[in-house]
C-alpha cells in the first residue's frame, strides 16, 4: 500500500508538491522526502502534526526528542511510522512546521490509498511553483506582517496586569502549605 500526500503552503499560492510514500515508513522519511523536493537543508528544527478535519492540531510527531509531560504520549519522527498515527479511512490532514521561529508551515492532505504497490523510499510525482523561503529573519516577517515586533504590545502577549486573587493555588501541585492568601516568593524553588 502507498499513501499520495498533496502538499500546499499558504504563502505561495502555485507551490504544490505531491509524494508518495508508504505507510511503513517513519515520519523522518517523510521528512527527509520533503526537504528534497522543496530543496531546504537539513538540521533545523520541524515537526508534524496531525490534525482534524478543521486543521487543529491533536498530535505531535517531532524531529528531537522533547522533554515533556511523561503523562502524553510523545512521537519522536525516526521511531513512528506513517500507518500509525495517518487514519487512511478520514484522509488525514497533516502540518509540517518547518520554521519555528515564525511558526511557518506546510498544510499536507492523504488525496490517495494506493493498493496492490509497495515503495521502498518516498517519491516526489508532482513539483509545481517555487517553494516559500525556508528560513525568514523577523525583519522580514515584520515588512510581511506589517508590523513591529519590537511593540507588538499586550493584545499580543496577553494582559500585562497581574491580580493574585485571580490565581487557584489549590490547583498547583508542590505549593502544599501556602493558603490562598499568603505570599509566595519561589525563593526554595533554587
Amino acid at each position: 500500500m502507498v499513501y499520495r500526500f498533496t502538499i500546499i503552503s499558504d504563502e505561495v499560492d502555485q507551490f504544490l508538491r505531491e509524494i508518495q510514500i508508504d505507510p511503513d515508513a517513519t515520519f523522518l522519511d517523510f521528512h527527509k522526502a520533503i526537504l528534497e523536493a522543496v530543496n531546504f537543508k537539513e538540521g533545523e528544527l520541524s515537526s508534524f502534526f496531525v490534525c482534524d478535519d478543521e486543521w487543529n492540531k491533536e498530535i505531535e510527531v517531532t524531529l528531537e526528542e522533547m522533554d515533556t509531560d511523561s503523562e502524553t504520549d510523545s512521537y519522536i519522527m525516526s521511531d513512528t511510522r506513517i500507518g500509525k498515527l495517518v487514519d487512511e479511512d478520514t484522509y488525514q490532514k497533516l502540518i509540517y512546521v518547518f520554521d519555528y521561529m515564525t511558526d511557518r508551515c506546510f498544510f499536507i492532505k492523504l488525496m490517495e490509498v494506493i493498493t496492490g504497490k509497495h515503495l521502498d523510499k518516498p517519491v516526489c510525482t508532482k513539483s509545481r511553483g517555487e517553494a516559500p523561503q525556508q528560513m525568514i529573519d523577523l525583519d522580514e516577517m515584520e515588512k510581511k506582517l506589517g508590523t513591529n515586533t519590537d511593540d507588538l504590545g499586550e493584545d499580543f502577549y496577553g494582559d500585562q496586569s497581574y491580580n493574585p486573587d485571580e490565581i487557584d493555588i489549590d490547583g498547583y501541585d508542590g505549593l502544599d502549605g501556602i493558603a490562598g492568601g499568603d505570599s509566595y516568593d519561589g525563593s526554595d524553588i533554587y
